[in-house]
């Protein structure tokens, strides 16, 4: 038949590939005209036997050689050759593989699915040569050799574990095999090979003569519990497990992988059926869309076209506009040639009459300049003249109390020395005395000269002590200033609701502005206009033109208070009320206190409850409490 298959191989096309002629090689195969399976657990292909390829196979392998070449979409196999690989993959799938999906043996039957075997799959290995080194241990062949000697036998083991005890090498090893249904195969496969060669576990464990050479079997339950190296490797490696379990296991993941498939697939439907109702809820608003579109851009062209109409007609009637209006102009044109020449008559008889108007009107701008000038010139000099009179009037109240004050320290001074002269005089005429005449009023006069010396000593004393005092006291009032500075200014940058703070000395309060204009005008514009006067006022007291003091004695000192006839103040009390005016008084005598040079407000410490300059101590005090304040929120924090 190959024969013949052979000569029909060009006869038959790509397209000619059918049922029938598939199903015709598979019943060749079925009746035993190929031989595809040639051992136990090897294959090969029937239809390659002419070509370079590998001519064993195991059943993995042929299954997946025949699937490839069946289902090639290449040119250069022949259609033929495709169909009989089809047909082996068919007999493969159908006739040598069992239901689990383990290739079929001859020896199947001795394989009973309630049997306990070792999984993953193990082979055990005993009565491997080995030799003594000359420290007395034993080494043997290495697991890798032994697992490359058995796959070239077909058996394709994983791995190989050499077994070792005190001594070395035990001459045992266990041979690991895929945990898949093919490693069973190859397991059995492995124990079949041994027992051919009458080298299984029944010829080890058999009392006969002396045993060479290597045993091997399948590892099941009693290998399992055997207390000894190889039942302790098995333990550390796997379990007890049937084939019926595993199949079981199997079919329930299997069914599990299903069943999220399956619930999967009803998700990725029902979404499928969602993103479908969208599309066609989308496409069915497009279309609307786009008949709107299609409307507006229809109404858009017409109402374009009736624009340029409209346009068209208005350009001509403009053009038509310009042409009128051409002519008007040119109309126009000449009736002002005409009195341009009849102007230019009147001109020259007109020129002499404007050149004198020009002259007399030169004239009385320089007159008007002059007395401007002279009226500034006097307002300025009457200004200066009243600020020059503040000043001496100011200066002159000045002088007097320093003369009154140098006055009576003159007094003072003239009676100490009055009484230092007399006082020597005395000293004097005693000392003409007659020392036997009064003893007595010599021993006065040198208790006098005694007094006379050590007062005027301790006079030095308290001189010196008076000025360093007064240095002292200077640097301390320098530090004590310096430090309120410093304390007014961390007082200023903290936020806090305190008997204490930094007052603005001078400043006006608008408060009483603000209620004196809504007596007057509603809430707007009183607010303007009580902010106008403020700024106005604010101005009034930094001018130091404007002082409106008076110097009075209070308790034997000269003070300077606020004049209550000033005209400035009595006109705005009457006009404003005596709020304005009680805060007008409190700026100018604040201002006054604590900057009278400069007229610029200042920063005080206040204390706002006794209603008075805050000393150091409280000012102090309040950053110390602050200091806690913030020390206890970062605590709690």
């Amino acid at each position: 038949m190959m024969g013949d298959y052979s000569h029909k191989d060009n006869n038959i096309k790509a397209t000619q590939i059918s049922g029938w002629y598939v199903h015709k090689s598979y019943e060749a195969l079925k009746k035993g005209s190929h031989i595809v399976k040639t051992s136990e657990m090897t294959f090969s292909c029937p239809y390659c036997p002419n070509k370079k390829r590998k001519r064993d196979y195991v059943y993995r392998e042929i299954f997946e050689h025949a699937s490839g070449v069946g289902q090639s979409s290449s040119q250069k196999r022949s259609a033929t050759e495709k169909a009989n690989h089809l047909a082996l993959m068919k007999y493969l799938e159908k006739d040598l593989m069992n239901v689990d999906g383990t290739p079929k043996t001859a020896d199947e039957g001795n394989i009973h699915f309630e049997e306990q075997f070792v999984w993953p799959w193990t082979g055990i290995l005993v009565n491997i040569p080995t030799a003594q080194t000359e420290d007395g241990r034993c080494v043997g062949e290495t697991g890798s050799k032994l697992r490359d000697a058995h796959r070239i036998r077909g058996f394709n083991p994983c791995r190989v574990r050499t077994l070792s005890d005190i001594r070395g090498h035990s001459g045992t090893a266990v041979m690991e095999f895929n945990k898949d249904w093919t490693g069973l195969a190859n397991a059995l496969a492995f124990e079949r090979a041994y027992e051919l060669d009458h080298r299984g576990k029944k010829d080890w464990f058999a009392n006969t003569e002396q045993k060479s050479g290597i045993y091997a079997w399948i590892a099941r339950a009693d290998d399992y519990e055997m207390n000894n190296i190889i039942g302790e490797q098995l333990q550390k490696m796997g379990d007890i497990q049937t084939i019926s379990e595993l199949v079981k296991e199997e079919a329930r993941i299997h069914a599990k992988l299903v069943s999220c498939l399956n619930n999967t697939l009803q998700v990725k439907k029902k979404r499928l059926l969602e993103m479908e109702v969208k599309y066609n809820e989308t496409s069915r608003r497009l279309e609307i869309v786009m008949e709107e579109i299609d409307k507006l851009t229809q109404d858009h062209n017409q109402e374009m076209k009736k624009i340029q109409s409209s346009a068209t007609q208005h350009f001509q009637n403009i053009f038509s506009g310009h042409e009128r209006l051409k002519l008007q102009l040119e109309s126009q044109k000449r009736e002002l040639e005409l009195r341009r020449i009849e102007l230019e008559k009147r001109e020259a008889h007109n020129e002499s009459e404007r050149t004198k108007l020009e002259e007399e009107i030169m004239e009385n701008a320089l007159k008007n300049s002059s007395l401007e000038m002279a009226v500034l010139e006097q307002q300025k000099a009457g200004e200066n003249i009243w600020k020059l009179a503040a000043d001496q009037k100011r200066q002159k109240e000045h002088l007097r109390h320093k003369i009154v004050r140098l006055e009576k320290q003159l007094e003072v001074k003239q009676k100490l020395e009055l009484e230092i002269q007399q006082l020597k005089g005395k000293l004097n005429v005693m000392q003409y005395i007659e020392e036997d005449e009064d003893s007595e009023v010599l021993y006065k006069v040198d208790a006098l000269h005694t007094d006379l010396r050590e007062k005027e000593q301790s006079l030095r004393d308290l001189d010196a002590l008076n000025q360093t005092l007064i240095i002292k006291e200077r640097q301390s009032n320098d530090e004590l200033q310096e430090a309120r500075k410093v304390l007014i200014n961390g007082i200023k940058e903290i936020s806090c609701r305190a008997g204490v703070g930094v007052k603005r000395m001078g400043e006006l309060d608008i408060r009483p502005f603000l209620e004196a204009m809504k007596k007057k005008y509603n809430d707007e514009d009183a607010e303007e206009r009580a902010s106008e006067l403020c700024s106005l006022w604010d101005e009034y007291i930094k001018d130091p033109g404007w002082h409106p003091f008076k110097i009075t004695i209070i308790e034997g000192k000269d003070q300077e208070i606020i004049d209550n006839e000033d005209e400035k103040l009595k006109a705005l009390k009457n006009e404003l009320g005596e709020g304005v005016y009680k805060a007008v008084v409190t700026a100018l005598t604040e201002i006054n206190t604590y900057n009278p040079s400069g007229r610029y407000t200042t920063s005080e410490l206040w204390n706002y409850e006794e209603g008075k300059r805050a000393t150091l101590q409280e000012g102090v005090k309040l950053l110390l409490m602050q200091y806690k304040l913030s020390k206890q929120k970062r605590g709690t924090v």
